[in-house]
């Protein structure tokens, strides 16, 4: 099978998509990815888990302006066309296209060329971008290029015309078969790690001698909870509790955070802003951690997602600190893994790292972590789920 696999970034990098892409590379099949070009890189490259080509730049527009005729819009010409031309040049005989924003060129596509378009939905696009509203958190260029109730207007058109969804969480897949999409043309497929990974990681020693070390991984953005954790930790430090936050990741609130994070008197010995950081030192880093945070804003967008470092921290051995956001606490409850707290809750959040203060505590809750990536949560299962799903799809189409 040739796919085409779409992605609205460039590449490299994105976890989901790698992983996707060499599954599908190693099961036999080939991969043709389309990606955004910022970068000016090679506009075709082979990679080991797929052939990728980039949107060709235009320098005739200047940077700032190629840049933003690259933005993936469904309606935008150069998207349409280079995925078009991919599809017939590489004669894909399927599309998967990695969320909402594309789907609609991937479905005209995939009508044009008569061949079958699969979704990989890993955000609830709609829901995400009310929740910037909702926070005060959305630019003045949202109300046209991020309009969640065009979002949800596109979404309502993709979900009646794909012919297949992958989803991220069993929340997601309950809310796509509410909207409509049969359970038949459903699949789960999460953002775990391999199981290559879990062996390459050496189980955490959580020392009781030493200051506790709690780290977040990922955006800088309100959503996501980072000023709730800040004044957590403050409150913690207060109390007497020897705790330290590294926070690893960017985003255009990061000063609004540093601010913050002076104003509560925290300086550099207790919270570290380090950046984005290359995957796999910041894969390193978590291993120096006891325990991985998640303080997500328990919105409908994260109340139906989930995200990469959850199972990261569960790989590493790291008990977790959540929100009540829905699918995270739902696995951190099930698998004993961390402690939940109330959304948006600093003294509930204070409590949960005075638990987690603990040494024998989180070394339990890093112990079951593990365990339970090594038997329900890695990307082997997830894999295979993906690989029946898309092999389905093309047999159907194939038959009718």
């Amino acid at each position: 099978m040739r796919v085409c696999k779409i992605w609205d970034g460039d590449y490299p990098w994105d976890v989901r998509v790698e992983k996707v892409a060499r599954s599908l590379t190693e099961a036999g099949h080939e991969v043709h990815l389309v990606a955004r070009n910022r970068q000016r890189r090679p506009e075709r490259e082979r990679l080991s888990e797929a052939e990728v080509y980039r949107l060709k730049p235009w320098p005739l527009l200047g940077k700032r302006l190629d840049d933003a005729t690259m933005f993936p819009a469904f309606f935008n010409p150069r998207w349409l066309h280079a995925i078009n031309e991919t599809a017939r040049v590489s004669r894909a005989d399927l599309i998967l296209v990695r969320d909402l924003p594309l789907a609609p060129t991937a479905i005209w596509a995939g009508r044009k060329l008569g061949i079958p378009v699969v979704l990989d939905m890993a955000e609830n696009y709609p829901a995400m971008l009310r929740g910037r509203v909702e926070l005060g958190v959305h630019g003045p260029g949202d109300v046209l290029l991020r309009n969640a109730a065009a979002a949800a207007a596109v979404e309502r058109w993709v979900l009646a015309r794909i012919d297949h969804v992958l989803v991220v969480v069993e929340e997601s897949r309950d809310r796509v078969r509410a909207l409509g999409v049969p359970a038949d043309r459903v699949t789960v497929v999460s953002n775990t790690p391999s199981l290559s990974r879990l062996e390459a990681l050496a189980p955490k020693e959580h020392d009781s001698n030493k200051s506790l070390e709690l780290i977040y991984l990922g955006l800088l953005e309100a959503p996501r909870g980072i000023g709730v954790m800040l004044e957590a930790l403050a409150r913690s430090r207060r109390a007497g509790i020897s705790a330290r936050l590294t926070i690893l990741g960017d985003g255009r609130e990061r000063p609004v955070f540093e601010s913050r994070a002076r104003e509560l008197g925290l300086d550099q010995t207790s919270v570290r802003f380090l950046g984005r950081l290359p995957y796999a030192d910041a894969v390193q880093l978590l291993q120096r951690a006891d325990v991985g945070v998640i303080p997500h804003v328990a919105s409908e967008h994260w109340n139906t997602t989930i995200p990469n470092k959850l199972f990261d921290y569960m790989a590493g051995g790291l008990a977790v600190l959540t929100s009540d956001a829905k699918p995270a606490a739902r696995i951190v409850r099930q698998t004993r893994a961390g402690v939940v707290f109330k959304d948006r809750d600093v003294k509930d959040c204070a409590d949960a790292i005075q638990k987690l203060a603990d040494a024998g505590f989180r070394a339990r809750c890093g112990q079951e972590a593990r365990a339970s990536v090594a038997t329900l949560y890695n990307w082997d299962l997830d894999s295979a789920r993906m690989l029946d799903a898309v092999e389905r799809v093309l047999k159907t189409k194939s038959a009718a």
